[in-house]
């Protein structure tokens, strides 16, 4: 059979314009077995020459096919490509990636999770695929955090597969992942396992590569957040579980003092908060974060952040004159001085979280421009989601560590509607619907709807996109989480579903219904309230719900476990299905008897339930985060304390 040469011209060589070249070779070589590509850079565009061109608006048009506001920030792009001749443009390098892969898209590739075997690529003439299109986000923020235990090669995956769903951002907390890669590596929560020693100096290794992948895709790096208020006082934020009860004294004048005491919150430094009224603390702050940044070049944005943990700010008399956030605001404010003078021009994100939800009574960011505001509702429900011109609801005053937080999202959202007047800056969402919420969805559905109507909702309450602090191996049963999150954040006026409908297709082919209409029942069924911990423990119609999940599962399951697919990413999805179902079964029976009163049914399924993944760990983590789940069942029901 001929041949069917592909020649694609690129302007502008850089490393990500090389990778967009070289990805855009690689996937029409699968697709097309009959193809044969070569990839050439050229100084600026020859029309005359046939074949695939990209690269950025300037280079093709006098005027953009799609105005931006900001074209390093903003992603668009314009694709028009026929029999394998055209242009591929965007507004920026990331985006350019982004355009390939939405090519390839077009040809119907779906990247439903991270790695090569989460990948559905079709087989056809290259020559047959067709494109015009023109698109533009609609968010500015779209990124991941990262969060759990995680290998590198996770977080390496995540990576690679953020510019093919058209996530712009990745944010590693932290000064270093160490506190994410040490849960993996020892594998202390496995008895099954035998991990290993694992240092900081491996770990800054490991980040620095990261970063370096980050950097090759154009992605927007974000930096840090956790640390400040304790690093610049020479004392490590990590681990998360160190505690440390003797405070050095040449720093103890620094911490918050509480009840009377300046000491380390419950022995956690990187939980402590300081003594921000003191001139001499913020400079300390200011002085490490100037260094750090005139050291660290590829920061896009630096997270400044006060210390974790409620109720926990100082109380001495300087302290109680005015509330966290005039401190923090003075602390900001200061910072942005210093950074001018050095001629520092990274952006610094500062979070509206737990007690800096009350705005300031007295000091005003000077800078807006400086600043992007992160809205973070930790103590919010997931029964709802953000909806605009919502009534106004009265806040509670602040009271200095006596504060009850906001649960429902009418009171989360009358605090940031607050902040929305004092800061006319830009702002985005920080959320958790992935940190915790999706262990109390087993079918994954529920918690997807949710996503879906925040994220729409994102520009109506004044936030342009979200970064998702979440487990990086969220994927099991499926991805459509995290794929819901990547398509309404690129496009808020797509349906629900549509993407329902490209998603399940995708992973499950010709029996896409079937398995959609499985987990999005096993979701309604299921008793999220109780598994969380909300309920009484003996519940008669808890239990009945879980009874009624088991006999889903096992009428599911009886389906499910004669299919195999000969495409490998289909395949997986089945596979994987097939795993969630034994999970999902002893999960269910352990609730079931613990909502029956029979305890000793119930640790023995949570037993039954934890040797499971504990044995096929190997198969499913880089799905599935075997520590959190357990570790947040445990957290919601005191499992291991019966």
């Amino acid at each position: 059979m001929k041949d069917n040469i592909v020649r694609i011209y690129g302007i502008g060589e850089n490393p990500t314009h090389s990778l967009a070249a070289e990805e855009l070779k690689r996937y029409i070589q699968i697709i097309d077995k009959n193809s044969r590509v070569f990839i050439e850079f050229k100084n600026e565009y020859e029309p005359s020459l046939k074949g695939i061109w990209i690269g950025l608006f300037d280079y093709f048009f006098s005027k953009p096919p799609i105005l931006v506001e900001n074209k390093n920030l903003d992603d668009a792009f314009y694709i028009n490509i026929t029999a394998a001749a055209g242009i591929i443009a965007a507004s920026n390098s990331r985006a350019l990636l982004m355009a390939v892969y939405k090519y390839l898209q077009s040809a119907g590739c779906r990247f439903i999770r991270p790695g090569s075997q989460g990948e559905y690529i079709p087989n056809l003439p290259i020559g047959s695929i067709e494109v015009n299109i023109k698109e533009k986000a609609s968010y500015r923020f779209r990124g991941i955090c990262i969060e759990g235990s995680v290998s590198y090669e996770n977080v390496y995956d995540v990576i690679e597969w953020c510019p093919k769903v058209g996530f712009n951002s990745y944010f590693i907390q932290f000064k270093d992942a160490y506190t994410f890669f040490e849960k993996w590596y020892k594998r202390e929560y496995n008895p099954l396992k035998k991990g290993r020693e694992f240092t900081l100096e491996e770990s800054k290794i490991l980040t620095a590569e990261l970063k370096k992948e980050i950097k090759r895709r154009g992605i927007l790096y974000h930096g840090v957040g956790h640390g400040w208020t304790c690093e610049p006082f020479g004392i490590s934020a990590l681990p998360l579980e160190q505690k440390i009860f003797d405070v050095p004294d040449n720093i103890k004048r620094y911490l918050a003092e509480l009840d009377g005491k300046r000491e380390f919150f419950k022995g956690i430094p990187v939980n402590t908060n300081l003594c921000y009224s003191n001139k001499e603390v913020r400079n300390i702050i200011i002085n490490f974060i100037v260094d750090y940044l005139d050291k660290e070049k590829n920061i896009d944005y630096l997270h400044l952040w006060l210390a974790d943990g409620m109720n926990n700010h100082c109380e001495c008399e300087e302290c109680k004159k005015l509330l966290p956030s005039d401190y923090y605001v003075m602390l900001l404010n200061e910072l942005d001085e210093a950074l001018k003078n050095k001629g520092i021009n990274t952006k610094i994100v500062f979070l509206i979280y737990v007690d800096l939800l009350w705005k300031p009574i007295k000091e005003k960011i000077k800078n807006s421009d400086r600043f992007i505001m992160m809205f973070a509702p930790i103590t919010r429900e997931f029964k709802d989601s953000f909806k605009a011109g919502e009534d106004s609801i009265e806040l509670n005053p602040y009271n200095r560590n006596k504060l009850e937080y906001p649960k429902s999202i009418k009171e989360n959202l009358g605090f940031l509607k607050t902040w929305k007047e004092y800061f006319k800056g830009d702002s985005f969402d920080f959320d958790y619907h992935l940190v915790w919420e999706h262990y109390y969805d087993p079918g994954y559905y529920r918690i997807a709807e949710i996503m879906y109507k925040d994220v729409v909702n994102l520009k109506d309450i004044g936030l342009n996109g979200m970064i998702s602090c979440q487990m990086q191996r969220a994927f099991l049963p499926t991805g459509f989480v995290n794929y819901t999150m990547a398509k309404v954040l690129w496009n808020r006026k797509i349906t629900f579903e549509e993407i329902c409908d490209e998603y399940y297709a995708a992973a499950f082919g010709k029996n896409a219904e079937t398995i959609k209409n499985y987990l999005k029942e096993l979701s309604q069924i299921f008793d999220s309230d109780y598994a969380r911990g909300e309920k009484g423990e003996i519940d008669k119609i808890a239990a009945s719900r879980f009874k009624q999940a088991i006999d889903l599962i096992h009428l599911n399951m009886r389906f499910i476990d004669k299919i195999s697919d000969s495409d490998v990413c289909r395949n997986l999805s089945y596979f994987y299905l097939k795993i969630h179902g034994k999970i999902a079964e002893y999960y269910c029976s352990m609730l079931l008897y613990r909502a029956e009163g029979n305890k000793d049914k119930k640790l023995e399924q949570w037993n039954r339930l934890k040797e499971f993944l504990f044995q096929e760990e190997d198969y499913i983590q880089r799905v599935f985060d075997v520590n959190q789940f357990i570790a947040t069942l445990n957290g919601a029901l005191k499992l291991d304390e019966d």
